[in-house]
């Protein structure tokens, strides 16, 4: 009998929150494209990491109602930034109501901090270009 092979999709891999290049945009060159980080940039992430940097902590209906998004959504997206450290979540009760709250960490507030850069980067290069 014939081995059939299967080969599996590769996963999307995000390197640890130090290992990015801190290099701006504007000290790669012209050429280069900043390197985004791609877990952050996500609209739902880039959301929820936003969120928290100016309001922490926030229960996980709180995020629900700033973002307008869906029980399921937000409960991937949050789980992909607290699996990559950017979040700390903590579980717990009021009276029999479960209740979740998110915090940024520094891990997260350096990502989002990093991710600020490259966009102003991008935004002066874009602006340089068109004058």
């Amino acid at each position: 009998m014939a081995k059939t092979q299967v080969s599996l999709p590769r996963q999307e891999s995000h390197p640890p929150a130090g290992a990015r290049s801190r290099a701006s945009a504007a000290q790669r060159g012209p050429e280069s494209a900043p390197q985004l980080d791609r877990l952050v940039h996500e609209r739902v992430r880039l959301g929820i990491v936003s969120a928290l940097a100016v309001n922490d902590p926030l229960t996980f209906n709180d995020l629900k109602k700033i973002l307008k998004t869906t029980d399921g959504n937000l409960s991937v997206h949050a789980r992909k930034l607290e699996e990559a450290g950017y979040l700390a979540c903590t579980k717990s009760f009021e009276g029999r109501m479960p209740k979740t709250e998110y915090r940024l960490t520094a891990a997260g507030r350096r990502a989002l901090e990093r991710y600020l850069n490259e966009m102003e980067a991008l935004i002066r290069a874009a602006r340089n270009r068109s004058s």
